[in-house]
């Protein structure tokens, strides 16, 4: 071949590349500085307040760290964001229950009913857990909370959730999980000591892999949604501060949590509503009748599986934003390893209600979803002695009761476990 084509050709592929890498920088650029349009931002159902002797007051108070914590001979004192989320109250409750301090941060916005939202987090203020209101890309108010707190640890759990929504608003995803990681990781990085850092990816990472179980070490560079892709770019984002700067970053891929307290916009959470209700719901499938099936996982083993990783996070190795020596960076998947299709999900959840469902069965849609999720989780039970113990039985089990507790006329089952 002659060689001057062949120079031409890579010159050529190296503009083109150089180009396409400009022109997504630029679309990066705007998103990060212009601010979602008022008709599709995520609202708040209020302004919040911080600062101040009182503010303080709660903040340290809520840090305190009790005698009966066992986290290795340790006391954390652990910045939950998203604390008012499913995952952030049922983590930010097992560690005040053992003895650490915990102070939590959302912005409690209407995704979904922020009611919900409130009612967890009356239960965490009953157990001495202050939930500080404000937004993650805040830098003033994370600048002051580590001010407030020495804190050893970062539980972040905040983020824009869902698959189908980011058709919708896609503003939301990069504003939320890639600049509000970017925030709290700067915080993180300016403050002395820096503490170690665990946060919620997800097992969308994975994307149109084929391989199955979805093991730590296989391709992610095939997202399927939006979300999956800020994700992913987390998790690029994670390598280089603590590559730089020597933070010491843990990252967990969730396989669809579920449980008590969840998410309206989950399947198995609407599809009870709405079984109640006597309404059709959707059951999707693919090429030739296939199954879409997922690795629904236990709200309690992923609330170990959180637990296990701050744990075992080993100290971060800067001070003052500059990096002393090599820091721990790991990512573990957190499923059960036994994926469910969703239409076995619908019968259990038929004879728990003791209501017949409304199936309509519909062809997979093109908005993100993927046909499988199933966890290899052979390196977390090897590093963080992870093994989930709830099937999905007994998980929806509890889930049901609690339904029925929540939404009952009472008012009984807002304030419980």
């Amino acid at each position: 071949m002659d060689r001057a084509y062949v120079y031409r050709h890579r010159w050529s592929l190296t503009r083109l590349v150089f180009w396409f890498s400009i022109i997504v920088a630029g679309i990066l650029l705007v998103l990060f500085r212009s601010p979602p349009s008022s008709a599709s931002t995520l609202m708040r159902d209020s302004t919040p307040n911080w600062g101040g002797p009182q503010w303080e007051k709660r903040v340290r108070e809520s840090a305190r760290t009790h005698d009966r914590s066992v986290s290795g001979g340790r006391r954390l004192t652990v910045l939950v964001t998203g604390a008012a989320g499913f995952v952030g109250t049922h983590v930010s409750a097992s560690l005040k229950r053992r003895g650490d301090g915990v102070v939590g941060l959302d912005n409690f916005n209407n995704y979904y009913d922020p009611s919900l939202k409130r009612a967890r987090q009356g239960l965490l203020e009953r157990s001495g857990i202050f939930i500080v209101e404000g937004d993650i890309n805040d830098s003033d108010l994370l600048s002051k909370l580590f001010d407030v707190v020495a804190f050893t640890h970062v539980m972040h759990l905040a983020a824009q959730a869902g698959v189908r929504y980011a058709m919708k608003n896609p503003s939301s995803y990069v504003h939320s999980n890639i600049a509000g990681l970017v925030s709290i990781f700067e915080a993180c990085k300016a403050a002395n000591p820096q503490p170690a850092i665990v946060w919620a990816s997800s097992s969308s990472v994975y994307g149109l892999n084929s391989k199955v179980p979805f093991s730590e070490k296989d391709r992610t560079d095939q997202p399927a949604s939006l979300y999956a892709a800020t994700k992913k770019a987390g998790e690029e984002i994670a390598h280089t501060y603590n590559h730089i700067y020597g933070l010491s970053i843990t990252g967990l891929r969730f396989f669809t949590v579920y449980g008590p307290w969840g998410r309206p916009d989950m399947a198995y959470f609407f599809f009870t509503k709405d079984i109640l209700k006597g309404k059709s719901i959707p059951i999707f499938e693919g090429a030739n009748h296939a199954s879409v099936a997922r690795d629904f996982t236990y709200i309690d083993d992923i609330v170990k599986g959180c637990v296990a990783a701050l744990d075992t996070a080993q100290k971060s190795t800067g001070s003052g934003g500059k990096k002393k020596g090599a820091a721990q960076l790991r990512v573990f998947n957190l499923g059960n390893t036994s994926p469910v299709p969703v239409g076995e999900l619908v019968s259990i959840l038929e004879r728990l209600l003791k209501t017949k469902a409304k199936r309509i069965v519909l062809p997979l849609p093109r908005n993100g979803d993927v046909m499988f999720t199933h966890a290899n989780i052979s390196y977390a039970q090897r590093e963080l002695g992870y093994k989930p113990a709830t099937d999905l039985q007994t998980g929806l089990k509890k889930f049901v009761h609690w339904y029925m507790d929540y939404y009952s006329p009472s008012a009984e089952g807002k304030s419980s476990w």
